[in-house]
């Protein structure tokens, strides 16, 4: 069986979700998602994909490219496949599953790519 995962988020650390979705608006010509607010801004893609950004108390510029202050984001695949089958190819890859797990397991699980990014997969 291959492994099939599909793109359903992207979401950027920023000191003004509203402003930055904004600039995001104009340069890529997605549509803001209803429920933005300055916590949480989106931008909806036709094809579902979520591009969002969250604000973070205190966030520092990344100094690209170096490393001072990495860049950070956090992505989120969505599969039709059984979560326990994914995890185990996932491993398999070279992926290690996140110590936290926020959400329900049967419904979403938090791995570690093998440079640390940490990414979602969702069950669809």
């Amino acid at each position: 069986m291959s492994l099939r995962m599909r793109l359903g988020a992207i979401t950027l650390d920023c000191p003004d979700p509203l402003a930055l979705a904004a600039f995001y608006e104009q340069v890529t010509g997605l549509e803001p998602h209803p429920k933005s607010n300055a916590e949480f801004a989106g931008l909806n893609r036709e094809d579902g994909l979520l591009v969002g950004f969250q604000r973070v108390d205190d966030y520092r510029r990344p100094t690209w490219p170096g490393s001072d202050v990495p860049q950070q984001l956090h992505i989120c695949f969505n599969v039709t496949d059984d979560l326990t089958e994914v995890e185990t190819q996932l491993l398999g890859l070279g992926a290690a599953k996140a110590e936290y797990q926020p959400h329900d397991e049967d419904r979403a699980r938090v791995f570690l790519d093998p440079a640390g990014h940490p990414f979602c997969v969702t069950r669809h």
